[in-house]
């Protein structure tokens, strides 16, 4: 049967003076004009909603997170765009190996705008035309947005938000690696995507930004969601309307930030930047005020993530402060039998000389030396758990390349047997069979030679707890680059080192018949 209880309920409200009546919810056209799978969406005040995209990030522990190159090798734009490693990880747990932030999917628009802003008294329904991205707005402006908002969420849909350790998630400006690592397509792009230029745009550039010129934006911004988004899933990422980012703007100065904070930052361009300016390291200065007033500009807008603090509880503390003195701690390899003695341990002789040493500055000069050799043994670790993981990511490719090569051989040997001994063995054909047959063992020998010596360099290269852990990150990343099919070939590899570090037995017959037994 029909309720008529609603309809009763909303004539009330409406001729009672002093109620306020429900906001009408918004169509998803107005918030989400492409929904995909994976869409995170959030309530906004006033029947409003905003998407989200997670900006997921390889990461097991506290101490986790995910070394990436960010900015340009060029020479004009080094002073403010120069390449640099740069680090980022998530906020949020999702499983045992990833973490994760929220991104909004989209620029933030006119009518989220007002809704968050309005204090109580909803604007109007809004329509399309609500949809471009609201800009004009000053560093300040994009900061209030964020905490009202937040505000908002914890109070009226606090079981709607992501939660870390038990503490609510809130919403904020990104930082300008979660911008940039957003903007080049994150694990979704390959190693080698994600360092160019752009994300991938197989359809041309302007299907995915807008830009200067009547073949684009022609001069205005344009309704959000109308392209097609960056691999991530978010769309309007490059153009449109610049995006502010948390921190402010400091030079670049080769492998780092210079030590002067700026104004603050607008990253991505915007409708107005020339097609070829378009890049993800684009990054610009932008004064906070104007005058005596605040600085705002049509051409800049935001664009948020919801995140969470990093001391969540006691025990995230207990954590971190374990992790912290396990950085740079030296030990022995863990593929070798004996552990290092304390009297090998550089750091463990400068603690005790820090410690020994009855003059302040001494004592001060060790500890600072202690610092400096735990953060250098660190990037060392570093370096060595990207080379395991590069490691484990050949032999993958390498087993699956022996797996198409063997089945390869197998049928040409059944084919040439076949004219053999149906008495075709003098047939030009029969030999044009054989010449091919020895062609493609030949190169399977070599595959085979190659797989064996990189699987054996990796045995002896990485402990078995190194290797387990970039396979976990490397499973990770083959996922988000929807790569997920080379699991088997990367377990079944892994299980090959993993055998070979148990009994040092070269097996190459036996590798390749598990190669061959792969569909």
């Amino acid at each position: 049967m029909f309720d008529l209880r609603p309809l009763a309920l909303a004539a009330l409200f409406a001729l009672a003076p002093g109620i306020a009546v429900a906001a009408e919810t918004w169509d998803d056209k107005l918030f989400n004009p492409k929904p995909a799978d994976g869409d995170v969406v959030l309530p906004l005040p006033c029947g409003g909603a905003m998407a989200f995209r997670k900006l997921s990030v390889p990461g097991d522990s506290v101490y986790a997170d995910y070394a990436v190159t960010i900015g340009i090798q060029d020479e004009a734009r080094g002073f403010a765009e120069g390449a640099r490693t740069a680090h980022v990880a998530g906020s949020f747990s999702d499983g045992k190996t990833q973490r994760y932030v929220l991104m909004a999917k989209y620029e933030v628009t006119e009518a989220q705008y007002e809704a968050v802003m309005a204090g109580g008294d909803c604007p109007a329904k809004p329509s399309m035309a609500k949809r471009l991205p609201k800009t004009e707005l000053s560093w300040i402006d994009s900061v209030n947005f964020a905490d009202r908002y937040s505000q908002w969420l914890r109070k009226n849909a606090a079981a709607k938000l992501p939660k870390e350790d038990g503490e609510m998630g809130y919403a904020r400006l990104p930082t300008e690696v979660e911008w940039e690592f957003a903007a080049r397509g994150g694990i979704k792009a390959s190693p080698a995507e994600f360092n160019e230029r752009l994300f991938p745009m197989p359809e041309g550039m302007a299907r995915y930004v807008w830009f200067a010129g009547s073949q684009s934006a022609n001069g205005k911004p344009q309704l959000t969601g109308l392209l097609q988004p960056n691999p991530l899933g978010l769309h309007d990422i490059l153009g449109n309307v610049d995006e502010i980012a948390l921190e402010p703007f400091r030079l670049s100065r080769l492998d780092r930030l210079h030590g002067q904070v700026g104004a603050f930052v607008v990253r991505g361009g915007n409708y107005l930047t020339a097609e070829a300016d378009m890049r993800a390291s684009y990054r610009q200065e932008v004064p906070f005020y104007d005058g005596d007033a605040p600085r705002r500009s049509k051409t800049t807008g935001l664009r948020i993530v919801v995140a969470a603090p990093v001391l969540t509880s006691a025990d995230r503390l207990r954590a971190a402060q374990a992790g912290w003195s396990k950085l740079g701690a030296v030990s022995a390899p863990d593929n070798k039998p004996t552990e290092a003695k304390a009297s090998d341990d550089p750091l463990e002789e400068l603690a005790l000389l820090a410690k020994s040493s009855p003059d302040t500055a001494t004592k001060t000069r060790l500890q600072n030396l202690q610092t400096s050799l735990r953060a250098n043994i660190a990037a060392r670790d570093e370096q060595r758990d990207r080379a395991a993981k590069a490691s484990l990511r050949l032999g993958a490719f390498l087993g699956r390349k022996l797996a198409d090569d063997s089945r390869a051989v197998d049928a040409l040997a059944k084919l040439y047997k076949a004219r053999v001994d149906g008495g075709n063995a003098d047939d030009p054909r029969t030999k044009a069979f054989k010449d091919q047959l020895d062609r493609e063992q030949a190169v399977m020998d070599g595959n085979l030679r190659y797989y064996a010596d990189s699987l054996i360099r990796t045995a002896e290269d990485y402990g078995p707890e190194v290797l387990k852990r970039q396979m976990q990150i490397l499973l990770v990343e083959l996922q988000g680059m929807g790569l997920g099919e080379l699991k088997p070939y990367l377990d079944r590899n892994f299980a090959h080192v993993s055998a070979y570090q148990k009994d040092r037995k070269v097996a190459r017959s036996q590798w390749l018949a598990d190669w061959n037994k792969m569909q």
